[in-house]
């Protein structure tokens, strides 16, 4: 049988691009195949951060000994060992070569940038010059460089399986389209309200307060035609989910230091400058699942961009919303609630008044010691709570970042059933797989390096299994 294509991927975000590239360079004939008008999915719109170990740019910032066994360990240990260990294996051995291979296409990732992503000592969070945006813009270019068929703004609708259930290409407007492999990489389903009810009702459960912050395009349509042909599901209500106040469908970027988190026991839990990674999860074990954001009228009346967001913030690029302005008009729209003394706050929003009183004192004390006893949490950000009214804004972990129910997959990336047996024809890559991504997010670069990782081995796999050697030149 003649087919039109060795590989076809669908869905060119970071993951889709990386396997095209790799495919290609293999020796196998590609098409990608995207549903939006240009290139780089939720890479694009991510902040850049790949995680990964050992690499150039840590020891150029002076970090040594960093190894694959120790990013091994940290990552299942974090995860209590509930993710698959021969493909997180598989990730921690090539994310290190995934960082370098990114670096000779082109990606900046500059030593000074480096830093600690989650809750680990070791710096492995390498935050690309441009953000994301310069991620996909190189893997694009080097993509158009190639001889690869790219497609955009088309929507693939089902796979096209053979007699034998052997996946064997795409349906696309109405026609097929044959392959020897297809690599499914459309991203996961943020944007799909029944898939989010169904497979992380833990983001669903917010209601309105929830959204995706990933690209319009993924809304599960990967997910729905790998199980459409026979593929098993891996990691029910998994995900990470940023946390926000609700006040608009703004990605905020910085939470100033001076803001006093408490749960409804009226207690602090937390350094409330705690990366993102490990935020959400410990607000979600929180009595009710959410906390207050307290602070008090000198706090709100001196709420102005901290310094090192100020320009971009006046420049429109990024959001921030403890500012003056924006306080006021949650203020006024209920959402930041204001009372005379903590012990009217506390019962306007549920708080245990006696606890939260005893909170606040010790904080006061602490801000004007210079010293959080409490938590650690850098000194120079404290402001006291000490001068009324005092205000509580409510913060819940509901903005969809990422959702981590996804097609099962071995190490190589192919898609298995329900019988952990691999589907001929066809592979996954990125958020749409399942069993890589856990119950806790190990740190800021976890879901771009499991989308340049496994694209990568998807395509090699793929343009493997098709038959494909050449080992051609990049063009």
């Amino acid at each position: 049988m003649a087919f039109d294509y060795d590989v076809i991927i669908v869905g060119g975000g970071g993951a889709g691009m990386a396997a095209a590239i790799t495919a290609h360079d293999c020796g196998a004939r590609v098409a990608l195949l995207e549903a939006a008008d240009q290139l780089g999915g939720s890479t694009a719109l991510s902040g850049g951060v790949v995680y990964g170990a050992p690499t150039s740019v840590q020891r150029a910032a002076g970090v040594e000994g960093d190894s694959v066994c120790a990013m091994y360990e940290y990552y299942m240990t974090l995860n209590q060992h509930k993710v698959e260990p021969a493909i997180v294996r598989r990730l921690c051995e090539m994310s290190g070569p995934a960082i370098e291979w990114l670096i000779q296409l082109g990606v900046t990732f500059a030593p000074a940038d480096l830093y600690a992503s989650g809750v680990e000592s070791v710096a492995r969070g390498h935050k690309a010059t441009g953000n994301g945006a310069a991620i996909a813009e190189v893997l694009d270019r080097e993509v158009s460089r190639r001889d690869i068929d790219v497609s955009r703004g088309c929507r693939v609708t089902a796979l096209h399986a053979d007699e034998n259930g052997a996946v064997r290409g795409v349906v696309l407007d109405g026609a097929t389209v044959s392959a020897r492999n297809v690599i499914i990489a459309t991203g996961g389903f943020g944007h799909n309200k029944l898939l989010l009810n169904r497979h992380y009702p833990e983001a669903a459960r917010h209601g309105d307060w929830t959204w995706a912050i990933t690209a319009k395009t993924c809304t599960g349509d990967g997910l729905l035609m790998g199980q459409a042909v026979g593929g098993d599901i891996a990691g029910h209500d998994r995900g990470l989910l940023l946390t926000t106040p609700g006040f608009y469908r703004d990605l905020e970027v910085f939470v100033p230091g001076w803001l006093v988190y408490v749960n409804r026991e009226g207690r602090r839990f937390i350094d409330e400058t705690t990366e993102y990674a490990v935020m959400s999860g410990v607000v979600k074990d929180q009595l009710g699942g959410s906390v207050f954001a307290i602070f008090d009228e000198n706090a709100r009346a001196n709420a102005e961009p901290e310094p090192r967001y100020a320009a971009a913030h006046n420049a429109g690029l990024i959001t921030l919303n403890w500012v003056i302005d924006k306080i006021d008009e949650q203020i006024a729209k209920g959402k930041v609630i204001k009372a005379d003394t903590l012990a009217e706050l506390a019962d306007r929003v549920g708080i245990e008044g006696n606890a939260l009183q005893t909170t606040i004192a010790r904080y006061n004390s602490d801000y004007a010691k210079g010293q959080d006893s409490k938590f650690r949490k850098d000194a120079s950000l404290m402001k006291p709570v000490a001068q009324p009214p005092f205000y509580a804004a409510e913060i819940r972990p509901a903005i969809v970042c990422l959702t981590s129910t996804g097609l099962r997959v071995d190490e190589d990336m192919r898609v298995l059933d329900s019988a952990d047996r691999p589907i001929s024809g066809l592979f996954s890559a990125g958020e749409v797989s399942g069993g890589v991504l856990g119950d806790r997010y190990i740190g800021g670069g976890n879901s771009i390096a499991n989308a340049i990782v496994f694209g990568r081995v998807a395509g090699e796999q793929a343009a493997r299994e098709a038959g494909a050697t050449a080992n051609r030149e990049p063009a």
